[in-house]
């Protein structure tokens, strides 16, 4: 929301992976960082094959484990430490994938991540209770590939925003009752 104060979500998409009674994991799809998949791979040790993916930049996925990294993919194969989230999209933590993607082996779309969003159990719930998120239920896999994959970062939230069909200069952060 516009009244969002705290800097590390103010005008953030957020993919929300995972949502259960424990709590919730979600990665800031909107704040690549100076970092690019070269770097990466060169920090742990890896030797890629020449890509355009190594030009992509790491994202700031959110304020929870920074030093951890987190690839958001489509669902092609699975890896060591892989989270399916539906029959599109996964969530890997393991090193697999990077030795896949130095070897050009990787899924075709891919979004790496250092860190996450976190929410206790009834935590997120209750943020949206406080009118702090907007929430948009990204049920086509064409939409939810173009704002993760597809979409410059710069224009990911406003793209969130219009797919909701909102103008963020219309938006108020009282919340209130009709």
């Amino acid at each position: 929301m516009p009244s969002m104060s705290d800097p590390r979500f103010s005008q953030t998409i957020t993919f929300i992976c995972s949502h259960n009674e424990d709590g919730a994991i979600g990665i800031v799809l909107n704040r690549p960082s100076i970092h690019r998949v070269a770097d990466l791979l060169a920090q742990i040790d890896l030797s890629p094959q020449p890509s355009p993916l190594l030009k992509n930049h790491i994202f700031e996925g959110g304020p929870v484990q920074q030093e951890r990294g987190f690839v958001l993919h489509m669902l092609d194969k699975e890896y060591d430490s892989t989270i399916v989230i539906n029959e599109a999209l996964a969530l890997t933590t393991s090193k697999d994938i990077l030795v896949a993607a130095a070897n050009n082996l990787a899924p075709e779309k891919m979004l790496i991540a250092l860190g996450y969003a976190g929410w206790s159990a009834g935590q997120l719930e209750e943020e949206m209770g406080l009118n702090a998120w907007l929430n948009l239920e990204a049920t086509e896999h064409q939409a939810v590939h173009q704002i993760i994959f597809d979409e410059p970062p710069a224009n990911r939230f406003m793209l969130g925003m219009r797919m909701m069909g909102l103008d963020l200069s219309n938006l108020s952060d009282e919340v209130g009752h009709a």
